[in-house]
């Protein structure tokens, strides 16, 4: 049985353990090594039981008889429930289409071959509710973002997102069951807190926005009137034709021009923040990635952070009120200055925040290289680009070839996204290989620059183990933007949150792995279910002592506890999370690295209009990545 505190069970020699996300649950399960002995497994079968509707099996991409490669396009791809074509792997993300108050039901059945027919085995079932309840004061969500993509072709057919041109003035009714699908939780957090702002007259708002087009966030910041103070990014590419442009002139009609002020810092304002203050005093703040438009709720990923609570608000308004006043003496201010630690306050999870521009971008990396290079079982990221400078991001990349610790990520540059497995170098999934992978509507939205869909930034250190910490905010965790932009970086050390961002970032690796293992695929070697006939069994390395996927197999079943070691060394196929490959002879991880470097310099996206109006700087003397070419890259 698992040592953790997570809903577990084991049963007959199979341990399964649930973890909760915000709407989504990994489920990590294994079996006894003994189990195995003289049988062939066919892989797992998992079966929903939600609180409403009939019981179904979660379907599979894979199966026994189709093969998947780099050509397969969207309208081609089957899926298989898998009681027929069963996960061929050791932990599973599921986010309902739909997800509902009270307790799902998740049971995994171990599927043997039976010369040509698949038997069950063991099974174990655990009951978790995927709607996270609020902590007391505090609140987090995310949004569902282009990943879910297929499921959104499922319910809406791929319907566009908004209306085209683009414009601030559209109307959103027809959009409005699609909105609050693709924002999720994120949205109805920003909505409600809005709402309660045009509600109640007696509360007042301070905000900090940077994107800001999302027609119905402007309609209610309108309706404030005079009752919003707004500082707004006015970065070149929030200038000329940007629809931030005509967000600026409407809020500074409604709410006066004493109460509409911009400003960039050094580079960018980049704090995505709503304070709530009653008779001038702060009660209430949300926070986190999470921009005020279109792109940031209805197509990235993303996260919001709400803390109910007037001891945080408060030191959030104190930032507010100074860059008001003084943006450019914000630098040396005391709340720039250091970390704040908030481990006591009622209702609220243990803790601390800093606020950028840092004089210095050590007052807050340090903390967070620290406890990169002091985790003791996993690291998981989701993060915008790898760029920047610093200590925090090198080591980042660097930690999956370690062998110290877990590590599991993905980030996202001008060229595409980086999947970082453990012991394998980074696979770079270009661009120009994607496209062909995304439905529309989202092929008109996900383009553009970095962060366009990984916008997300976050790591999550030891999430199973005893003193668990996500690190998030607007922060890009890099030493550029630390010192040049208005930003907020969080750690925050409850469990429960820690988990929920642990998923994400599994479910966000998960996806755009399986994208790398589909661009890798031929016709020789495709993507395919291993059948029960072949000689080279599917989870061999699972259960090899020497493998990291043996890793990977008993922390997300089993707990930290559980591992023995964490070896060094490359592991076996880029395919191996997606599925074994069919006829698969050998690893093909060192002639991917290669492929990917010249995926990487085939696919440089050009600049576009509003990256190209950026001032220039000065290449740092070392990168991590792509290198830039004198201009500053776009943050969003």
């Amino acid at each position: 049985m698992p040592t953790s505190d997570f809903t577990a069970t084991s049963k007959q020699g199979l341990t399964l353990t649930a973890y909760p996300g915000d709407g989504d649950i990994l489920l990590g399960y294994s079996l006894d090594q003994n189990v195995l002995q003289n049988k062939n497994l066919a892989g797992f079968t998992i079966q929903c039981n939600p609180p409403t509707g009939q019981p179904y099996y979660i379907p599979n991409r894979l199966n026994f008889s189709q093969a998947v490669t780099a050509n397969t396009t969207p309208e081609q791809r089957v899926w298989t429930t898998s009681d027929k074509a069963p996960f061929q792997k050791f932990h599973w993300v599921h986010f309902p289409p739909d997800v509902y108050p009270g307790a799902y039901r998740y049971k995994v059945t171990a599927r043997f071959w039976q010369g040509s027919n698949l038997v069950d085995g063991p099974s174990a079932e655990v009951p978790v509710e995927l709607i996270p309840a609020s902590v007391g004061r505090f609140e987090f969500g995310f949004t569902r973002g282009y990943l879910t993509s297929q499921a959104y072709a499922d319910k809406f057919n791929n319907k566009d997102i908004r209306q085209e041109p683009k414009t601030l003035d559209y109307d959103t009714k027809p959009f409005e069951a699609q909105y609050q699908w693709l924002g999720y939780h994120a949205r109805k957090m920003i909505f409600n807190l809005l709402q309660e702002c045009v509600t109640d007259t007696s509360i007042t708002v301070d905000l900090f926005a940077y994107d800001l087009d999302e027609p119905d966030i402007l309609k209610m910041l309108e309706t404030l009137g005079p009752r919003l103070r707004a500082f707004l990014d006015n970065a070149p590419l929030h200038t000329g034709k940007a629809l931030e442009v005509q967000a600026h002139d409407r809020l500074v009609r409604s709410a006066g021009a004493a109460n509409v002020k911009q400003g960039h810092f050094k580079r960018f304002a980049h704090d995505k923040i709503i304070i709530q203050k009653k008779n001038g005093k702060a009660f209430r703040v949300l926070t986190g990635s999470a921009n005020f438009s279109v792109r940031g709720i209805y197509v990235q990923a993303n996260n919001v952070l709400l803390f109910d609570d007037p001891t945080v608000a408060d030191l959030y308004e104190q930032v507010f009120e100074k860059a008001f006043t003084d943006m450019n003496g914000f630098v040396s201010l005391p709340l720039a200055a250091k970390w704040f630690d908030f481990p006591k306050e009622v209702g609220v999870p243990n803790f601390s925040v800093s606020f950028a521009p840092h004089a210095n971008a050590s007052i807050s990396l340090d903390k967070v290289n620290a406890a990169l290079r002091g985790a003791n079982s996993s690291v998981l990221f989701a993060v915008m680009e790898m760029g920047g400078g610093g200590d925090v991001l090198p080591t980042l990349q660097q930690l999956h070839l370690s062998g110290k610790v877990f590590s599991y990520g993905i980030t996202q540059s001008d060229s595409g996204f980086t999947v970082y497995k453990p012991g394998q170098p980074g696979v770079l999934v270009p661009f120009a290989a994607l496209d062909k992978y995304v439905p529309p509507p989202f092929n008109k939205e996900w383009r553009g620059g970095p962060g366009q869909v990984i916008h997300d930034k976050f790591i999550v250190i030891d999430f199973n183990d005893a003193n668990p910490v996500v690190f998030t905010g607007s922060s890009n965790l890099a030493k550029g933007g630390e010192e040049s932009n208005g930003d907020n970086l969080l750690a925050i050390y409850d469990k429960d949150t820690v988990v929920a961002y642990a998923v994400e970032a599994i479910r966000l690796v998960d996806h755009y792995h399986f994208r790398a293992s589909m661009e890798a695929a031929t016709d020789t070697k495709p993507l395919m279910l291993s059948p029960g006939t072949s000689p080279q069994k599917w989870y061999a390395s699972d259960y090899d002592k020497n493998d990291i996927h043996n890793v990977e197999r008993l922390l997300f079943a089993s707990g930290p506890s559980s591992v023995a070691a964490i070896h060094l060394g490359v592991s076996t196929s880029v395919g191996k999370t997606a599925g074994a490959l069919a006829g698969r002879k050998k690893s093909p991880v060192a002639k991917k690295k290669k492929t990917s470097q010249k995926a990487r310099q085939k696919s440089k996206v050009k600049p576009t209009k509003e990256q190209a109006r950026k001032p220039k700087k000065k290449t740092a003397k070392k990168t991590i990545g792509r290198k830039t070419k004198g201009r500053a890259k776009r943050m969003i």
